[in-house]
């Protein structure tokens, strides 16, 4: 109940703020587990991407953003879970893989970090992304978020075609074969960024 009065809430006042277009909801599985994987330019990226389909969406948001008590029991209700950055964070992941497991859709920003639009800065993609993808089998859904944060920007939302890592039964995967998986997985939302 808090998770839909808070989402109808961050839409009115969006849509106050922004001229959101949003292509691709078809794309988005009705049902089952699913990984929506967006790049991240804002802290309002979750909500974008969130209000904007029918399923409500389990994000993995950096520790920093339970600091506060207030802000905890926001996120804590919204469904969004901590995960400590660039320690490999288990509890986070088996959190993540838990939530798949029961048929639910996780949100991860697989750049790890807000990137400016235009930046030309490269990202290094971390393993965790394609490891919960491969771990939990469940298809992953690109999503790019292009436009202006000014207020009354334009903000496009596109959701791409589902997909799943192509994999070899039976191999276990080193760190690196897992970052350049997760590599695969931005290089496909960049492609759809390029599209929108």
């Amino acid at each position: 109940m808090f998770y839909y009065a808070v989402r109808c809430l961050a839409r009115f006042i969006i849509k106050l703020l922004y001229r959101v277009e949003v292509a691709g909801r078809e794309n988005v599985p009705e049902e089952g587990p699913a990984l929506l994987c967006s790049n991240h330019k804002s802290w309002l990226d979750m909500f974008l991407a969130g209000i904007n389909i029918k399923r409500q969406v389990y994000y993995m948001a950096k520790s920093e953003l339970f600091a506060n008590f207030l802000f905890s029991a926001v996120f804590k209700g919204l469904g969004a879970y901590p995960v400590k950055r660039g320690t490999g964070d288990i509890k986070a992941i088996k959190t993540t893989l838990d939530l798949l497991e029961k048929g639910c859709m996780v949100g991860i920003f697989p750049e790890g970090r807000r990137i400016k639009e235009g930046s030309k800065e490269k990202v290094a993609a971390k393993p965790g992304t394609a490891l919960i993808a491969v771990k939990s089998g469940a298809p992953v859904v690109p999503v790019a978020i292009r436009g202006s944060y000014k207020p009354f920007g334009t903000i496009k939302v596109v959701f791409g075609e589902p997909f799943k890592i192509d994999t070899e039964q039976n191999k276990k995967y080193t760190t690196k074969e897992m970052a350049q998986l997760s590599q695969e997985i931005i290089n496909r939302i960049y492609s759809l960024m390029e599209e929108a």
